[in-house]
């Protein structure tokens, strides 16, 4: 009688090891591949759901949020510098961050990550986790940005500018929203509370989860930072008048200026993206013309009244939200981005009728993707002319609008944005 296949059996992993498994693939996409962190989490939580999936989000967010005062803590208590992709690093990352950020008690956040580990590393990160733990040891109250990016910054911005960023990373950001109808600004602030600093704007620091906030459903308001708002605001009412939206998905400046009274069509090239401008449209009962095409392939019938070009970008200016882009956005990628949006830009400006108005605008800190771009634009188009921005309204440099993440209290967005006009 042949003998019986041996049975193979899988133990079940610890309760919560599935979990920092998961946010050790976050970050391994993120700091070794490149990947933005958003684009990283389908596949790197794919074993895991629910809260759970929320959870590895939130490990790998806060420990990029965190990471060179994390490897200073580590480095400190090591004989030897660990290599910065070693797997008893970035254990003790998560471990640490979960400890000291998140709140999980020490025990549960070590005895989480351990299975993770084999060999000598697991006695290692055993054993610097300990000694951190009893030396009462603590991250600084104020986060240090990766060293590179601070002296990028500092050199572009000052000192002053360096560290209002660090201070503005050390929390997740508050809620901005922006209204269909700012003429109800003030009523909108008594139901939901927050303050405004401009008409359409509120901007909230606690807050209901988002869909179960009064207004949502019926599409009152949308979630948009304060300085995304600001290209939408400089192009101002429609009249009816037509503008193209280009690289306009998930579609806030769409809404604005739909809401505006303008002839709205709304140009991106991403699938998901497209989706989810639609849906916002549904829910805002806003109108557009929706296109899928790529700017660089694509052309409209005849030019049109206005073009609002929010160009692909670093998104360095989004790094509150985005932690992810302090470590993996390098020169290299900047210097790609600006020859794409030079591209862009110079096609956009055909598309414009002589006395319509242009604005380019980036998410982005780095004064290649802005600045030096509109220098550049100007330069080789004669028949633009850049029109200065109302200082009392927003902050203008040489007409065109930066924003620096101390502009506000609570921070915001750094966007650079040029308000143009086609003689």
């Amino acid at each position: 009688m042949p003998a019986s296949p041996k049975q193979h059996s899988h133990a079940p992993e610890p309760l919560g090891v599935p979990t920092r498994r998961a946010a050790i693939r976050l970050l391994d996409a993120v700091l070794r591949r490149g990947e933005s962190l958003e684009a990283a989490l389908p596949a790197a939580t794919r074993m895991v759901h629910g809260p759970d999936r929320g959870l590895a989000h939130a490990i790998a967010a806060e420990t990029l949020r965190r990471l060179p005062d994390l490897d200073a803590l580590i480095d400190g208590a090591t004989e030897r510098v660990l290599p910065d992709d070693a797997k008893a690093r970035t254990a003790l990352r998560i471990a640490l961050v979960q400890a000291l950020v998140l709140g999980t008690p020490p025990h549960a956040a070590i005895a989480t990550v351990l299975p993770l580990v084999d060999g000598g590393p697991r006695k290692l990160v055993h054993g610097v986790f300990g000694t951190l733990m009893r030396g009462g040891l603590l991250l600084p109250e104020v986060p240090s940005l990766p060293a590179d990016v601070e002296a990028r910054w500092a050199t572009a911005w000052g000192e002053e500018m360096v560290a209002d960023a660090e201070r503005a990373i050390a929390a997740p950001p508050p809620l901005d929203l922006t209204l269909a109808d700012p003429d109800v600004t003030e009523a909108w602030r008594e139901r939901l509370g927050g303050e405004s600093v401009a008409p359409g704007h509120l901007r909230l620091a606690d807050h209901a989860p988002v869909a179960e906030m009064e207004g949502y459903a019926e599409g009152a308001w949308w979630v948009q930072d304060v300085a995304a708002s600001i290209p939408a605001r400089l192009i101002g009412a429609g009249d009816g008048a037509h503008v193209l939206d280009l690289c306009a998905a998930p579609g806030g400046k769409t809404m604005q200026l739909a809401a505006a009274g303008w002839r709205v069509t709304a140009v991106d090239s991403s699938a998901g993206r497209i989706k989810r401008l639609r849906e916002n449209l549904h829910r805002t009962r806003l109108k557009a013309e929706v296109v899928r095409a790529d700017v660089l392939d694509w052309a409209p019938d005849e030019p049109a009244d206005a073009v609002l070009l929010d160009a692909p970008c670093s998104a360095t200016g989004i790094f509150r939200r985005h932690p992810d882009v302090l470590h993996r956005v390098r020169p290299a990628v900047v210097e790609e981005l600006a020859g794409l949006q030079r591209r862009l830009l110079a096609r956009a400006a055909d598309w414009v009728k002589p006395g319509g108005t242009l604005v380019y605008a980036t998410c982005s800190l780095e004064p290649e993707e802005g600045e030096r771009q509109l220098e550049r634009f100007l330069r080789a188009r004669s028949d633009y002319a850049l029109v200065p921005a109302d200082p009392q309204v927003v902050p203008a440099t040489e007409g065109a609008v930066r924003t620096l993440p101390g502009m506000l209290a609570g921070g915001n967005d750094g966007f650079f944005v040029a308000r143009l006009v086609r003689g």
